[in-house]
């Protein structure tokens, strides 16, 4: 009996369509993260940064969701705040206002219950166009584990709580696949979409230049009209200029030409006592590798050999690395694209791991092998990991290093 239901239900399950099936996926990832949130909210302490016993509405508002919030309702500052010193300090200028607004006209007025919308509904999306970008290149069966380890991975809770990160990764997932179908048109819409909801459209620039020299260089099997070459130096251009557009909107509301820079740069001060009166690329890399390095009790220069090592350790796995092979050029280009850009604007901390997830469509190289035991070892680990991530991001929310 118990055999020929699970017989029906695997034989249903097949003719379902792949969109049901991701459909499934998802929901059962939701409830799993959901019960995630409510066991770190039973657990937490009038010590933790969200108090005893919060409630999930909590969570959806909590650390940066309270920024966007801040754009929504207040809009942003004219005049810079500054403390004491007379530096710029933490203000709304770091967070695009996309999300945000886009939050508030789904809210109608309830920003949170917007943003809980949007974040889910985003996520949702993203992971069809997951599958839509891997199936041609992985196969059918390994892009819906993929979607799968996507849905229930280490950073699944940001499907459920008020940060852009899975608009914008929706938006790169479509960004990405339109480009190596080579349907450049929609892009002029996708990429000013992307670069108001957060920051990192200057990777995808950097990628579009990376993808026209790939299929200049494979023009003898790929031909490349010039039609699409006037498309990627233009679409290049767009998205240059678009991620450099908020610097220069921030410097005439505020009058301060380097107004989103220092505002990027005051985050800074809460992990460093100098962090510098100036932005210098990659910089910050370098001083955080020093920085993690004494925390952890090692000189500064250990850091640096650290910094160093995963650098060369991703660079091989792009390179090299059969799985990721699988993938293709333009997802490999993506990766290079944005991690430059990574170790070029950010200072390493807690907040690195979710400014990860951008690189989603590598979950795809962890779906290739074909092993059942490996994939569903693969499943677990993920909620294990998101479930470290909530209770240390949500559950306990006590030291500096608890910043999702």
């Amino acid at each position: 009996m118990a055999q020929r239901v699970l017989i029906r239900g695997l034989r249903g399950w097949q003719r379902m369509p792949v969109a049901g099936r991701i459909a499934v996926i998802y929901l059962l990832s939701r409830l799993v993260t959901t019960g995630f949130f409510a066991l770190a909210a039973a657990g937490s302490s009038a010590s933790s940064r969200f108090g005893a016993q919060p409630d999930l509405g909590d969570y959806v508002l909590g650390w940066d969701a309270q920024w966007y919030w801040t754009v929504a309702v207040f809009g942003y500052p004219a005049v810079l705040p500054v403390n004491e010193a007379g530096q710029v300090i933490e203000n709304a200028w770091a967070f695009m206002p996309v999300y945000a607004y886009l939050a508030r006209f789904v809210g109608l007025g309830d920003w949170g219950a917007g943003a809980l919308i949007v974040s889910l509904v985003a996520g949702f999306l993203a992971c069809l166009a997951l599958h839509r970008l891997l199936r041609p290149r992985i196969g059918a069966s390994a892009a819906l584990w993929a979607v799968a380890f996507f849905a229930s991975g280490p950073l699944a809770a940001l499907f459920q709580v008020g940060y852009a990160e899975s608009l914008f990764v929706l938006l790169l997932l479509v960004a990405i696949d339109l480009a190596s179908r080579h349907r450049y048109g929609w892009l002029c819409l996708v990429i000013p979409a992307m670069g108001f909801t957060r920051p990192g459209v200057l990777a995808f620039a950097l990628f579009l230049g990376l993808h026209g020299i790939s299929r200049w260089v494979a023009r003898h099997r790929d031909p490349l009209p010039p039609s699409h070459v006037v498309h990627i130096v233009a679409l290049g251009g767009l998205a240059t200029a678009v991620g450099f557009s908020w610097q220069v909107i921030a410097a005439v509301v505020t009058g301060d030409p380097g107004a989103y820079l220092e505002t990027e740069l005051s985050w800074r001060r809460n992990w460093l006592a100098e962090p510098g009166a100036h932005f210098i690329p990659f910089e910050g890399f370098v001083r955080g590798a020093e920085f993690w390095a004494t925390q952890w009790g090692m000189p500064a220069w250990a850091g640096w050999v650290i910094l160093a090592a995963l650098v060369v350790a991703t660079g091989l796995a792009l390179l090299r690395a059969r799985p990721v092979r699988r993938l293709g050029a333009d997802i490999r280009l993506w990766g290079a694209s944005y991690v430059l850009y990574l170790l070029a604007v950010f200072f390493p901390q807690s907040s690195t791991f979710r400014l990860l997830l951008p690189l989603t469509p590598f979950t795809g190289a962890l779906a290739v092998p074909r092993s059942r035991v490996y994939r569903w070892g693969m499943l677990l680990v993920c909620l294990l990991l998101q479930w470290l991530w909530i209770l240390a991001m949500y559950g306990s929310a006590q030291t500096y290093w608890q910043v999702p």
